[in-house]
């Protein structure tokens, strides 16, 4: 069984002030851990958000994403290397980087299945708002400053050729921004050609690709603005159109059936948009069945938490120590 370890990393310092903040929360109420039986781990502390963009980066807050992102590498790393499964609930895009630096770390060749509504490819002199979140994938492939592109000197996080990006909506409108394309060395199916093609042909294409290129596995990332705005509406930026629940949930579980998928990062939901918390349930129950890897892997862990209720707590004296499940 996989073992799901839920890592909390409520960071909006590559977004701004009262937007991702509260996402885990949300999640976590609406049952994450319990229906994933993850155990939750870590919670970390964000630096206070400053709203000046930085001078000689063009982006806001760029030490302190650096910062922020070295420490949740240090705590995604030891999850991985244990061969846990981190879930990190964000948070914002920029944290991203925390995770692809823990397995950056490693030594091994590790790939990102990208899933986002926008690619993410800014410049930071072609962002009009320096966020991070504008430019996550081009910081990870290591387009960008220093300061968040060759941190501990191993630049980049991942190369262009071990990514795969599925989804994005947001060309015309990053053209007039004048953001960089995405260029060729790395694979990308853009929303239309998704539908195109089906969902699970892209997921497969995708994931054949990274794993031909990656043995060692790939990260996850999973921005909810990839869904369809008509069903997560609760986003900072949003865009028409968009994956459904169905469609996500047939790519997680095709990510989580390769055996290559080493954790995922969610990011973007903004709770305060979801007054009656119906759209945090839905995608709760999205990535409870997109998770887990198949009808019988669903069966094992009904019977697993079943035999786990009936034991005595004694027999988990670190349950305290470090974290709790559900």
């Amino acid at each position: 069984m996989t073992d799901f370890t839920i890592i909390e990393a409520p960071s909006n310092l590559g977004l701004k002030p009262d937007s991702v903040e509260h996402l885990a929360g949300a999640l976590l109420d609406a049952g994450l851990a319990r229906r994933l039986d993850a155990r939750r781990h870590a919670r970390l502390a964000v630096p206070p958000y400053d709203p000046r963009r930085d001078p000689e980066t063009g982006i806001l807050n760029a030490a302190r994403i650096r910062d922020f992102s070295i420490m949740l590498a240090d705590i995604v790393g030891p999850v991985v290397a244990r061969g846990g499964f981190p879930v990190v609930l964000g948070g914002d895009c920029s944290i991203l980087l925390g995770n692809l630096l823990a397995l950056r770390r490693s030594g091994k060749r590790h790939g990102l299945l990208f899933l986002d509504g926008h690619a993410d490819f800014y410049q930071p002199e072609a962002s009009t708002t320096g966020e991070a979140a504008d430019m996550d994938l081009a910081l990870s492939t290591g387009r960008g400053p220093d300061v968040l592109t060759n941190i501990e000197g191993l630049r980049p996080l991942v190369r262009d050729a071990d990514v795969a990006v599925l989804g994005p909506r947001d060309a015309e409108q990053a053209r007039e921004y004048g953001s960089q394309p995405l260029p060729p060395t790395i694979f990308a199916q853009d929303l239309e050609e998704v539908r195109r093609v089906g969902a699970e042909e892209a997921a497969r294409a995708a994931i054949e690709h990274l794993g031909r290129r990656t043995p060692d596995g790939f990260w996850i990332h999973l921005d909810v603005d990839v869904l369809d705005d008509a069903i997560m509406p609760a986003v900072g930026y949003r865009l028409p159109g968009g994956l459904s629940w169905q469609e996500l949930e047939t790519i997680l579980n095709a990510a989580m059936r390769s055996g290559l998928a080493r954790g995922i990062n969610i990011t973007i939901f903004e709770p305060k948009h979801d007054t009656t918390g119906s759209i945090a349930r839905d995608l709760v129950n999205t990535l409870a069945r997109g998770l887990v890897r198949s009808p019988d892997a669903r069966l094992e862990l009904c019977a697993q938490r079943q035999r786990r209720f009936g034991m005595h707590s004694a027999l988990f004296p670190y349950a305290l120590a470090f974290g709790t499940r559900g």
